[in-house]
């Protein structure tokens, strides 16, 4: 049991949800652009991101991209349908099938890891060729949980060039996404990347959501140490695993580490905000 006397995640709701509403338009606007889109799956996060686009910038321009692989579950593109015609956005749907499969003809022994960071990756390519088509910035679906942890594809689900979820832990999201009204279906459904048949994210990191996400906000929020976890009612094995996965994931989360031979090297010393020069 966790001890009670440890600070509870809190809650977000419609004020986040206004926040980064604001976010969206005023980051996108600072840009010169108007539109957006968006990798819509039929989860949590891509459907929270759609619905605080369309209320940021208008439906009309927003852009929903469904990208389904010949085993996706038809359930993900049931939801993401759903989702796009409550949000009242345009959508477009594009099989990544026939591209997958053509490279691992070349690959037949390559695991479903492998296959499963190709297609996140040959998503996020299909995104920003679009985006080039549609003329909008592609919005981020990763969330705070996802990015520490270090549980998605580097230049695949990771990318993107506005990230309102990334400050958000899963469950914080949820919170979110029920304030933005994302239909029923898709909050209940378990949390998956449906990148194989019965693949379950928190399975697959063998924790719950809600019980790391409670040990994130302790660690990386509030900053308590090792023993101070312990003493809030997480076992040992669970904290040094996950402080071990932040660690590692690090290079995930920041630009590739660029060489210094000069006085000014980028990211280093040369070092200005995004929006520098605006």
């Amino acid at each position: 049991m966790i001890a009670g006397s440890a600070p509870a995640l809190p809650v977000a709701g419609a004020d986040v949800a206004g926040i980064l509403t604001r976010f969206l338009r005023e980051e996108i606007a600072k840009f010169g652009f108007r539109r957006a889109l968006v990798g819509l799956s039929g989860g949590l996060d891509s459907a929270t991101t759609l619905a605080l686009g369309a209320a940021a910038l208008g439906p009309e321009n927003i852009l929903a991209v469904m990208m389904p692989y010949r085993a996706s579950h038809p359930a993900s593109r049931q939801h993401a349908d759903a989702m796009a015609r409550e949000a009242g956005v345009p959508s477009r749907v594009v099989d990544i099938s026939p591209m997958i499969d053509a490279y691992y003809a070349e690959h037949p022994e390559a695991d479903r890891l492998r296959r499963g960071n190709k297609m996140a990756r040959e998503r996020m390519s299909v995104l920003y060729d679009l985006s080039v088509e549609w003329g909008g910035l592609v919005l981020g679906t990763s969330n705070k949980t996802e990015l520490l942890l270090g549980y998605g594809t580097l230049f695949g689900d990771m990318a993107s060039a506005v990230n309102p979820l990334g400050d958000l832990y899963k469950t914080q999201v949820r919170g979110v996404a029920d304030a933005m009204g994302v239909i029923p279906e898709i909050l209940a459904k378990v949390p998956s990347a449906d990148l194989w048949e019965g693949q379950s994210d928190e399975e697959e990191l063998g924790f719950t959501y809600a019980e790391v996400d409670r040990l994130l906000y302790l660690m990386i929020d509030l900053r308590y140490d090792r023993d101070a976890l312990v003493a809030a009612g997480f076992e040992p094995a669970l904290v040094d695993r996950v402080s071990a996965q932040v660690r590692a994931s690090q290079y995930k989360r920041l630009p590739p580490v660029i060489a210094k031979v000069s006085p000014r090297t980028i990211n280093r010393d040369f070092r200005y905000p995004r929006d520098w020069g605006r």
